[in-house]
């Protein structure tokens, strides 16, 4: 079995068997629907939600929240990463709040971002940037500090420019290490926007769940956490697939970072 057939067939296989030995639980042990789900009533709530369309504002949402939210994250991210990794004197004037900021739980700082940016869009937006933030920013900084001094020496022995040298070499360097970061980042930016709905929004995954919970409408929240479960998996792969495709000198990082 080649490794794409068998990195379909052996995730399907292990739904199945998680499926099979979840009805049995709920069968052996009497667990009430309102606890536990049966895994048909999963299946009808994606179906109503989905293509009755009930499900599809809040989808929409999240989505548009977490992808805008990890572009500015990430983008930033790099950008700070860049420039520290250059410059020791920035990093003494801006590394020690960075490290702060991150020692904040994320969790405590949603209510303040709340009230400064309000209930809608724009929270969300910010909540996602500062949780997926931190990983692809020491992942920057690391990748281009481990470029090899040979290559570095080489390029001054030619009398390379700096902006030369760094973005030809050293950025170069530092791809594989910034899409491992990226790869983190996008399953964290799913996190910031859940958090973000459920402390301050009237629409969203993260909300739906909460008003699912409200109503002991398990089925609906086990739907929600798929939705979620699903762009989680579609970004993640979607990276692995750039990386592969832009960074193919590199394709272990991709793969560790993916496992």
């Amino acid at each position: 079995m080649s490794d794409r057939v068998s990195s379909i067939v052996y995730p399907v296989l292990t739904l199945l068997l998680l499926l099979v030995v979840w009805q049995l639980a709920i069968d052996v042990l009497k667990v009430p629907d309102y606890i536990l789900p049966r895994p048909l009533a999963v299946l009808y709530s994606l179906k109503v939600g989905y293509i009755d369309g009930e499900f599809w504002p809040h989808f929409l949402f999240t989505l548009r929240s977490t992808v805008t939210g990890y572009v500015i994250g990430c983008g930033c991210a790099i950008v700070v990463g860049a420039i520290l990794a250059e410059s020791r004197t920035f990093e003494k004037f801006v590394y020690p709040y960075i490290i702060g900021l991150q020692s904040m739980p994320k969790v405590a700082l949603a209510p303040l971002i709340t009230v400064w940016f309000g209930y809608g869009f724009a929270s969300k937006v910010v909540m996602v940037a500062l949780i997926c933030f931190f990983p692809l920013f020491v992942n920057t900084v690391v990748g281009i500090r481990q470029t090899n001094p040979a290559l570095i020496n080489m390029m001054r022995a030619f009398s390379a420019p700096t902006w030369y040298t760094f973005f030809r070499v050293k950025l170069f360097a530092a791809a594989g290490h910034i899409f491992a970061g990226l790869q983190i980042s996008i399953v964290l930016s799913l996190i910031g926007a859940v958090v973000g709905e459920f402390v301050a929004s009237s629409e969203g995954i993260g909300w739906l769940i909460q008003a699912s919970l409200a109503n002991f409408n398990t089925a609906q929240m086990f739907a929600g956490l798929i939705s979620l479960i699903f762009i989680g998996v579609v970004g993640t792969r979607l990276v692995q697939f750039l990386h592969n495709r832009l960074v193919f000198w590199d394709r272990g990082t991709a793969n560790t970072a993916a496992a």
